[in-house]
């Protein structure tokens, strides 16, 4: 049986997405703990002791044909620095969501993150064939909404009620979830502009040597 998004090593100059192993344990229970990102209560990261089952969660939906999970990489260290995936992939509709992301504290908000989106949208559209890549996020997480709509997805609405908020700080609350989207006719748009975006960082970057 074919499967519709296979595991497959995406390669960049800032970032290396490689297919999520339990061998990478280690480096991402210490990427974790760069600002116990666990604590964040809009969002589901995992624990240091839960690493190991989160890395086993997404194998298993790996094995079901539903999810495609990523270690991200660091090129200049070699070592892994946070987790992204293909989620809910659909493959009678040739849709997939890039989520379940998070990094270490001390590459949030670089080119990193940038380069690794352009990598999954160009596999996801230009490899895979997608017709739409979607986003979700908490209504509340504004950074990570930020960073999505920069990126140039469209929000397609807010599922409101959507889900019961499973973590401690958050008992009893109820998540809000923006729903973005970026369609097959956009991505020639959107191609270009993260690439203008990575072009210019990696002039800032020159110039601060």
């Amino acid at each position: 049986m074919s499967v519709f998004a296979p595991p497959v090593t995406l390669t960049g100059q800032h970032v290396r997405l490689a297919p999520l192993s339990a061998a990478h344990h280690g480096e991402l229970v210490a990427a974790v703990r760069d600002g116990q990102l666990w604590q964040l209560w809009y969002t589901a990261i995992p624990t240091p002791e839960g690493m190991a089952a989160e890395i086993q969660r997404r194998l298993n939906l790996q094995t079901q044909g539903s999810m495609c999970p990523f270690a991200v990489i660091e090129p200049a260290t070699g070592q892994a620095v946070g987790m992204t995936t293909y989620m809910n992939i659909d493959a009678a509709n040739r849709r997939v969501e890039i989520g379940s992301t998070w990094y270490r504290q001390s590459v949030q908000r670089s080119v990193l993150n940038t380069e690794a989106k352009r990598l999954l949208l160009t596999h996801a559209f230009e490899q895979l064939g997608c017709i739409a890549v979607e986003f979700r996020t908490h209504f509340m997480n504004h950074q990570s909404r930020r960073a999505i709509e920069r990126l140039g997805a469209k929000l397609d609405g807010v599922l409101r009620s959507h889900q019961i908020n499973p973590h401690p700080a958050a008992a009893g609350t109820l998540r809000d979830t923006c729903v973005y989207s970026i369609i097959a006719s956009e991505w020639p748009t959107v191609k270009t502009h993260l690439g203008h975006l990575l072009n210019r960082s990696s002039i800032k970057d020159t110039k601060s040597c």
